[in-house]
């Protein structure tokens, strides 16, 4: 194979994706090793390699005594072409071996538009696409990330999903698979044993049952199964294991920096905001020990800019200490800091001139709605007066770029709404004008709309999605009322939303739609030179699925959701209060402001909110 590659690597773009050898992998001797396990992300080397979990559970798999685990990523379609051509399976960076020979194949999986992805890089690695087309105990696949609170459209490939946080639960799982393939199990045993381990769904023991007029109406457990699973979590972020030596790409990536992750979870509550909800409850790490991860990985990795990551970093306790902590060791050696994820409620105009005297680069805000009426609607519970007193801070304190991101189709949105954006924009101009310190570059605003999409586990999964049309409609309507020239207005694309809002509250039923797309070219969705519309709806006509049946069909309070076998810490009552809320455009409070009875601090146990 190492011939065959030599010879089509230079034909490719990037080769460097496709070859490992980076400075910080971790390769093993094969006789030591009792257990190997193919990492797969589905989708470029770039995206994959940018992905914090990722490289925690890389870490954290090879820490283990006997077990190896290397990288595979999904090839760009030059490479996946000449692949094809070449007979070249899918492959592990490390040892280059086929993935088929690996033990355990296992997906992170962030995004919904990836699915084609796991399915192609089964394919592409000879590996049967179907759980029950795979019926030893080698070769198992298996899945975590947040996609998975709704693992159901995946129900057909996956044999079992990990659900929530995997530092502690991974290693369990592999120390069983280690004794089920000592002891010679076979794949249904193992499977039935898997499941017990807390925060472990396998699909194959629910049936799913529908109803005459063709709605979920059962889902029956078997042979004992939980009725329902809980997300795992880790409790004590201080004492987790995070990856301050790590991998350095050879080749750019899209997060081309050290990341340090501050806390998980979030104090806001924004009701369409499916992650501020999985990831609760709020657990924050403490100033020390950023200060020693934030170091090592510097010293370690020789990255000139380090990230304080987060949900909403701005909302961390510590911030400020941090940063001037992280400051005193950064400046001198030319590190740049950035904070993103800043709220224009408590914005420091102090905190951002200390972080940025190295480099000044652009502010990010995202107000999501542009009238006070939706942004209460959605809890956003920011207001006009904070947003504009930001801008008027940050413009005075030489800052001429700025970015904004918006939703469109968000639940109660009207026309006037839509126009509330271009007044907003035009306000900020104004202030920009009034305030700015340094008008010699002029102003930049970089305009970003995305199109709503109801995600489970939120306040607004119940809802309807508006149709791509009148999507397009409000983008234009938008578009026509925004006069000044210093904005550069993009959307999301309509059709990739549409199908987004499809696979995230899919069930089982999307199975054969994801198989036919695939074996018809479906690929690389989430990227503009790949993504196929045509070939999405021809699945959807093949399979006598309609897909607005997901996406623009309003739930109702009573029926049974397809992830509901999914516990993720939060009540259904508390999101259908919330719902109700939105629809009175009445704000809940921050978690730090008062207690919204959500649930996810009993998680586990204990009350372990770090607010």
């Amino acid at each position: 194979m190492m011939d065959q590659l030599h010879r089509i690597l230079p034909a490719v773009q990037k080769p460097a994706r496709y070859v490992g050898g980076e400075y910080g992998q971790i390769v093993k001797d094969k006789s030591q090793v009792d257990l190997r396990v193919a990492f797969c992300f589905p989708d470029t080397y770039e995206i994959g390699m940018s992905n914090i979990g990722m490289r925690i559970l890389y870490g954290i798999m090879n820490e283990m005594d006997g077990v190896w685990c290397e990288r595979v990523f999904a090839p760009w379609g030059d490479m996946e072409a000449a692949m094809r051509q070449h007979h070249i399976p899918l492959y592990a960076l490390e040892s280059r071996d086929p993935v088929k020979d690996f033990d355990l194949i296992a997906f992170s999986i962030g995004y919904e538009m990836s699915y084609t992805n796991i399915l192609n890089m089964l394919d592409l690695a000879g590996v049967p696409l179907r759980s029950e087309d795979r019926p030893g105990l080698e070769g198992l696949v298996f899945a975590g990330g947040v996609c998975t609170v709704n693992p159901e459209p995946l129900a057909d490939f996956i044999d079992f999903f990990s659900i929530g946080e995997g530092e502690e639960m991974t290693p369990e799982i592999l120390n069983l698979y280690r004794r089920a393939k000592a002891e010679g199990w076979d794949k249904p045993r193992f499977l039935r044993a898997v499941a017990e381990i807390p925060g472990v769904y396998v699909p194959s023991r629910y049936v799913h049952r529908y109803d005459e007029a063709g709605h979920l109406c059962a889902i029956e457990p078997l042979d004992g199964a939980p009725g329902r699973v809980a997300k795992r979590i880790v409790r004590d972020l201080d004492k987790a294991y995070y990856p301050t030596h790590t991998i350095v790409p050879s080749t750019e990536i899209v997060h081309d920096r050290t990341n340090l992750e501050v806390f998980r979870g979030c104090i806001r509550g924004c009701r369409f905001c499916q992650a501020g909800f999985c990831y609760r409850p709020v657990r924050e790490k403490r100033p020390e020990t950023l200060y020693r991860q934030a170091v090592e990985s510097l010293e370690d990795s020789g990255n000139h800019e380090i990230t304080l990551s987060s949900l909403s970093t701005s909302d961390y306790r510590h911030l400020e200490p941090l940063a001037d902590g992280l400051l005193d060791y950064c400046e001198s050696k030319r590190i740049n800091l950035s904070l993103p994820s800043l709220r224009a409620d408590n914005f420091s105009r102090e905190l951002m001139l200390k972080v940025q005297r190295v480099r000044k680069s652009g502010l990010t805000f995202a107000p999501e709605a542009g009238s006070q009426r939706l942004r209460d609607a959605i809890n956003k519970n920011v207001t006009e007066e904070e947003i504009l007193t930001t801008c008027a801070t940050a413009f005075s304190g030489g800052w001429n770029n700025v970015k904004l991101y918006f939703m469109l189709g968000l639940p109660t949105e009207t026309d006037e709404d839509v126009l509330a954006i271009a007044d907003l924009v035009g306000k900020i101009i104004h202030t920009w004008r009034d305030h700015a310190s340094s008008k010699k570059r002029g102003l930049s605003i970089n305009l970003s709309t995305a199109f709503f999409v109801p995600k489970p586990f939120t306040p607004f999964q119940w809802e309807a999605q508006i149709t791509p049309e009148e999507y397009l409609r409000r983008v234009h309507l938008l578009k026509e009322n925004l006069k000044s020239r210093a904005v550069d207005y993009r959307y999301h694309s309509s059709d990739l939303s549409f199908l987004e809002a499809v696979l995230a509250r899919g069930d089982r039923r999307l199975g054969p739609v994801l198989e036919y797309a695939v074996r018809h070219g479906a690929r690389l969705d989430g990227w503009d030179e790949y993504f196929r519309f045509d070939v999405w709806m021809n699945a959807f006509r093949a399979c006598s699925v309609d897909p607005a049946y997901y996406a623009q069909r309003a739930y109702g309070r009573e029926e049974l959701l397809p992830w509901e076998t999914i516990d993720v810490g939060i009540s259904k009552h508390f999101f259908w209060r919330e719902r109700e809320r939105a629809y009175r455009s009445e704000i809940s409070p921050d978690c730090r402001a008062g207690c919204g009875g959500c649930g996810a601090n009993k998680l586990e146990g204990g009350v372990i909110c770090h607010v």
